[in-house]
């Protein structure tokens, strides 16, 4: 019983660790960014936890998509001197 509820505990999906709103749509409902899949639906696109800075991600995302309106960590959002740091990086 015990085996089968640790298996069921591994196989159940990760929290997104991050959270970003592009300020338009992605392209792809998945893509990489840096060291990050992403996935996209609607308005939001999330990814789990990487060895990175939060800032760094955000520039690595937004080297990708583009401009994005938010991006939070683990429910926090960036400040915004280091959401305008990340934007500066925008294709």
């Amino acid at each position: 019983m015990l085996t089968a509820v640790v298996a069921l505990l591994l196989a159940a999906p990760q929290a997104p660790y991050y959270a970003a709103e592009p300020a338009a749509a992605p392209a792809k409902s998945q893509l990489v960014a840096g060291e990050l899949l992403w996935r996209c639906a609607g308005d939001g696109c999330f990814a789990g936890k990487s060895d990175g800075r939060p800032v760094v991600d955000c520039q690595a995302f937004v080297r990708t998509v583009g401009r994005v309106k938010s991006f939070a960590v683990a429910g926090a959002p960036l400040p915004a001197d280091q959401l305008e740091k990340c934007n500066a990086r925008a294709r």
